[in-house]
């Protein structure tokens, strides 16, 4: 997981419209980057839902709401109208970002291990640092600790 107080690291990937969002285009404003494994798998779908409904609240904040896996961006518009969610998100079907952020690990389910995404959560403030993060993220009250978070840091 990247420190609290680093540099977010730069990127460029697809959104769920096949549009180019890069990092250094949102700078000024307060972002809350959050990976996350798979669309429409039961964890990932309340993650993404959570995140829709609490939207009216960030962007009162003043915070863009990106989530990053990497499913294709055709899946990502598919998850997003079969759910109605208002977020976006990325596609990162080469792993890089997953990578650079620290997020694509050796996962074990029932004995079984493989790669995949850990589900974490960071705060990169409007000068492009990292200013809180979560890994391994348990979904139930995530959104609303996030919330609270990004209140505290601009507080």
């Amino acid at each position: 997981m990247l420190e609290v107080g680093t540099k977010a690291p730069e990127f460029c990937l697809p959104n769920q419209d096949e549009v180019e969002m890069c990092l250094r285009d949102l700078k000024g404003k307060w972002i809350v980057l959050y990976f996350y494994p798979k669309d429409n798998t039961p964890g990932c779908t309340t993650e993404a839902c959570d995140f829709t409904e609490a939207l009216p609240d960030f962007s009162a904040l003043d915070a863009v709401i990106m989530g990053v896996s990497p499913d294709s961006p055709k899946k990502h518009r598919n998850f997003i109208e079969k759910k109605d969610l208002k977020i976006t998100l990325l596609s990162d079907e080469e792993k890089e970002v997953c990578e650079l952020y620290d997020v694509w690990k050796l996962k074990k389910n029932y004995g079984r291990e493989y790669m995949g995404v850990v589900r974490t959560t960071y705060i990169i403030d409007p000068d492009g640092k990292i200013v809180a993060a979560w890994d391994k993220v348990r979904v139930k009250g995530h959104v609303e600790a996030v919330k609270e978070k990004l209140k505290e840091l601009q507080g």
